[in-house]
C-alpha cells in the first residue's frame, strides 16, 4: 500500500506595498523637504510687512503718558507716509534726528544685521522715538505758559497729562522739510523745544517711519490712537 504524501503548501509571496500605503511617507519627505522655503517665504512676508506697511513699536518710557504708557505697544503704519502727508496732532515713530556715526562692518554684516533686524531679534542702531505733531512747515510755534499757539491760535489738546507745563517757548517757524513734535506728557518730554542731547530738536520728515495709530498690548488698553 503506497504512503500518500500531502501536498506542498504553496509559496507566499509578499505583494508590494499599494500606491496609498506610501502615500503618508511621501508626504511626510515631501513637507521636510519644502519647510525651508516655506520659512523663507514667511520670514521674507514678514520683512516686507515691516518694512513698508506696519510695524509694532515698544513704548519705553513716560513721555506720551497718558495716551501711551510705558509697556504698551502699538501698530505704526509706514505706508501712512509714503503715500500722503503727516497731519497736526498725529502721533508719529521717528529714528533719531541726530544720529551718530556708526563703523563700516561690511556689506556682508550689514546685510545680516538689516534681516536680523527685520524679523525682530536684533535692536536698530538708531534709536527711535514717538512723539506728537504740534508744528508742520512754514507754522509759527509758540508756547505761553504751557499754552501752545500755532499761527497765533491756540491748540485745543485734550489729549494732555493732568500735570501742568506752565514753561515757555518763544516764536518760532518751522522750516521747510521739518517738523516740530512734542510729547503728551509735557514735563518729562524731550522734544523739539529741546536740541539734542536735551530733546531732539525739529525732526526731518524724510526721518519719520510712520503715524501710530493703534494700541495692541496689553489687551486692557487695546484701542485706537
Amino acid at each position: 500500500m503506497s504512503e500518500r504524501r500531502d501536498a506542498a503548501p504553496p509559496t507566499l509571496t509578499a505583494e508590494p506595498p499599494s500606491d496609498d500605503a506610501r502615500a503618508p511617507a511621501r508626504r511626510e519627505k515631501g513637507f521636510w523637504r519644502e519647510l525651508p522655503v516655506l520659512v523663507g517665504i514667511a520670514l521674507l512676508i514678514a520683512i516686507l510687512i515691516k518694512s513698508f506697511l506696519i510695524q509694532a513699536f515698544y513704548i519705553p518710557s513716560p513721555s506720551m503718558e497718558p495716551t501711551l504708557v510705558r509697556g504698551d505697544r502699538v501698530l505704526v503704519c509706514r505706508i501712512c507716509v509714503r503715500f500722503g502727508d503727516v497731519s497736526r496732532g498725529d502721533v508719529i515713530v521717528f529714528a533719531d534726528p541726530d544720529p551718530q556715526p556708526h563703523a563700516d562692518d561690511g556689506v556682508v554684516r550689514d546685510a545680516l544685521r538689516w534681516l536680523a533686524e527685520g524679523v525682530g531679534v536684533a535692536q536698530p542702531e538708531d534709536e527711535d522715538f514717538i512723539k506728537r505733531v504740534v508744528g508742520l512747515p512754514g507754522d509759527v510755534v509758540e508756547i505761553r505758559r504751557g499754552s501752545v499757539l500755532v499761527n497765533g491760535e491756540r491748540l485745543d489738546e485734550p489729549y494732555l497729562d493732568r500735570r501742568e507745563d506752565t514753561r515757555s517757548f518763544a516764536p518760532r517757524t518751522i522750516p521747510d522739510g521739518m517738523l516740530f513734535v512734542m510729547g503728551d506728557n509735557r514735563l518729562v518730554s524731550g522734544d523739539s523745544r529741546f536740541e539734542p542731547p536735551t530733546g531732539v530738536g525739529l525732526v526731518p520728515e524724510d526721518r519719520v517711519i510712520g503715524v501710530a495709530f493703534v494700541r495692541v498690548w496689553p489687551p486692557s488698553r487695546w484701542g485706537w490712537i
